[in-house]
């Protein structure tokens, strides 16, 4: 999730456990250790792929933060005595472990049990969504105005856990409409995520993988009985292959999922991550080869440019999430009336 969600999430956490002996500080210093794990953000792993894929990695791991919230516990209760070392120790351990717990929910894939095992991502809330950290944002603000306010950050505690709760059924109620839409093309086997569109949990984006075709379908809470809509994209299984004997392609689909695009251009070898943003806009892709006579021989990869998000297409989005349009075609980020409306 965004830094101001986590800085939230651990200063009600902070405010929770030790609020009533420490007043604000509590707060504020939950809200600053929550942000520790993505300081990573500032280490330089040598490529863009790295950098992508080493993200969420040892400092959202649960085996690394665990240990240092035990020794965080034990300097703090050496520096103030006086909450207790299992005071102390439930701080640092709910406000660390939380974060990278929270970004599991999250499609970006956190490293939970780094250096083993793969990324692990729920799918099921957006990395910034307003409904989610307004509880707990307002919880906090009470909270260092009138401290220690702890029904405040119960309640703002309980609120964002119920959402939470709320997007997992959601996300189920939308894969399984999804998965009836496939089932009618005879897919019902194909790799499909399922994920939130930006900022709610009303509306969501599926991506179902073939062979040849990579199939995005947008559904919403809102739409009742009407079909999702299903729309093609063109996939390159040959440079799919090429990428494999590539140490930055095979180090993409595992943090992905296979969940990627490769298209050529011109002499280079491009691979974008769909999980994230939508058609046209996907913010991570990277280049990852050039072909030369003896064919694609790898680079030291670098990122491509975010692409814009033509401004027009967030009332779009607002009037598709509330059934305000029957349709949106995220190749052109537009709504229409009618499936025609996209061709």
């Amino acid at each position: 999730m965004d830094s101001l969600t986590q800085a939230a999430l651990g200063g009600a956490l902070g405010g929770a456990v030790l609020g009533g002996r420490l007043g604000r500080g509590a707060v504020l210093g939950g809200a600053v250790l929550a942000t520790l794990p993505d300081l990573d953000v500032l280490i330089d792993y040598g490529d863009a792929v790295a950098n992508f894929s080493e993200h969420r990695g040892f400092s959202h791991s649960l085996l690394v933060l665990a240990p240092l919230a035990t020794l965080l516990a034990w300097g703090l209760s050496r520096w103030k005595p006086a909450p207790g070392f299992g005071r102390w120790w439930a701080f640092t351990t709910l406000v660390l472990l939380t974060h990278p717990l929270l970004d599991a929910f999250t499609t970006y894939g956190t490293q939970l049990w780094w250096p083993v095992g793969p990324p692990v991502a729920l799918n099921s809330v957006f990395i910034i969504d307003p409904l989610y950290t307004l509880p707990l944002l307002i919880a906090v603000i009470i909270a260092l105005i009138r401290p220690p306010a702890l029904t405040a950050l119960s309640v703002g505690l309980g609120l964002s856990s119920a959402y939470l709760a709320w997007s997992l059924v959601a996300q189920q109620w939308m894969t399984q409409r999804v998965q009836d839409t496939l089932a009618e093309r005879g897919l019902e086997a194909v790799p499909l995520m399922v994920q939130p569109m930006p900022f709610s949990t009303f509306l969501w984006r599926a991506t179902a993988l073939t062979p040849d075709q990579r199939l995005e379908i947008v559904t919403g809470v809102f739409d009742g009985d009407r079909p999702p809509h299903v729309e093609a994209f063109p996939r390159s299984p040959e440079l799919e292959t090429e990428a494999a004997r590539l140490a930055d392609g095979r180090r993409l689909a595992w943090f992905t999922r296979g969940f990627l695009d490769y298209r050529r251009d011109g002499d280079r070898l491009v691979v974008t991550d769909v999980r994230l943003g939508v058609p046209g806009a996907h913010p991570f892709q990277f280049v990852i080869a050039h072909q030369g006579l003896d064919g694609w021989q790898p680079l030291t990869s670098s990122r491509l440019p975010r692409p814009m998000v033509n401004q027009d297409a967030w009332p779009a989005l607002w009037r598709r999430t509330f059934a305000l349009a029957p349709v949106l075609c995220l190749r052109s980020l537009t709504v229409g009336d009618s499936v025609a409306a996209c061709r």
